[in-house]
């Protein structure tokens, strides 16, 4: 079906025609954009001022630095207290420590000390007993000699029973002291040790060592027997004399330092010898 025509009529050339031009504002409308305008300027000014109260913030929060600075200094002054305390005590209980230690070390060296003194001061208690049972001993020996010589009648007597006395009297004097001019009964030189000794069964010898080196028979060393006077020096002017005990030894009163003792006559060859029994 085709769709109707639509006429066309001519416009007149005095036809208004519309105008492209705007239309003008009116002055409420004007008004009313200056109120909005000033508005936003006002607006404007009011950020502005905040802006500038916002921009002064910062100096308000750095005059509060020194505040937290300051509580900053107490805590590290706080802290070195703190440390320099805790050195303090544990140099403190270092030298407790140290001081205990020195006590406990002393009086370890003090105990040992005190066993010590205690163990020597035993040991002079036990040589001091058992030098006054020497003694004792001595004592009761010398007794029983000295009734021996008493009781002989004879002055010769026989020479093995001699020998043994002299010999025996001469053990009996080991350890008495060395002192020169000495002649008994606890000190002794050596000449008269030896006139005691052979006075025990009544041979009467001279003083001096250089009279006995020529008192009796003359023997040589390599026929000495038990009992004979051994002298050092020249017969005649002999310096010292012992008496021979048998098995290379002899028995004297050798010095100061010594006393009376037996030696080995390797050790200090004789001179000579003499044989009075």
């Amino acid at each position: 079906m085709e769709e109707p025509l639509v006429p066309l009529v001519p416009m007149s050339h005095t036809a208004p025609i519309r105008s492209h031009r705007k239309p003008r504002r009116n002055a409420p409308s004007l008004a009313m954009r200056a109120g909005v305008a000033g508005g936003v300027l006002s607006t404007l000014a009011v950020a502005a001022a905040a802006g500038s109260a916002s921009a002064a913030e910062p100096v308000t929060q750095t005059m509060e630095l020194p505040t937290l600075t300051a509580d900053l200094a107490t805590q590290v002054a706080q802290s070195a207290d703190a440390t320099q305390q805790a050195a303090a005590d544990y140099e403190l209980q270092a030298e407790r420590d140290a001081a205990a230690a020195k006590a406990a070390k002393q009086a370890k060296a003090d105990l040992a000390e005190a066993k010590k003194k205690a163990e020597a001061k035993k040991k002079a208690e036990a040589a001091r007993k058992a030098a006054a049972a020497d003694a004792v001993s001595r004592s009761s020996a010398r007794t029983t000699l000295s009734a021996s010589v008493s009781t002989s009648t004879s002055v010769a007597a026989p020479a093995s029973g001699s020998v043994a006395t002299v010999i025996a009297f001469l053990k009996a004097q080991v350890g008495d002291a060395y002192v020169m001019g000495g002649t008994g009964p606890n000190a002794w030189d050596c000449s008269g040790l030896v006139q005691a000794a052979f006075k025990q069964v009544g041979v009467d010898l001279p003083r001096v060592s250089q009279d006995q080196s020529v008192s009796g028979t003359p023997v040589s060393l390599s026929n000495v027997q038990v009992g004979d006077i051994l002298y050092w020096g020249a017969a005649g002017s002999a310096y010292h004399v012992g008496v021979y005990i048998g098995n290379g030894q002899y028995l004297d009163a050798a010095n100061p330092s010594k006393g009376v003792v037996i030696q080995d006559l390797s050790g200090y060859p004789a001179t000579g010898a003499v044989r009075v029994l």
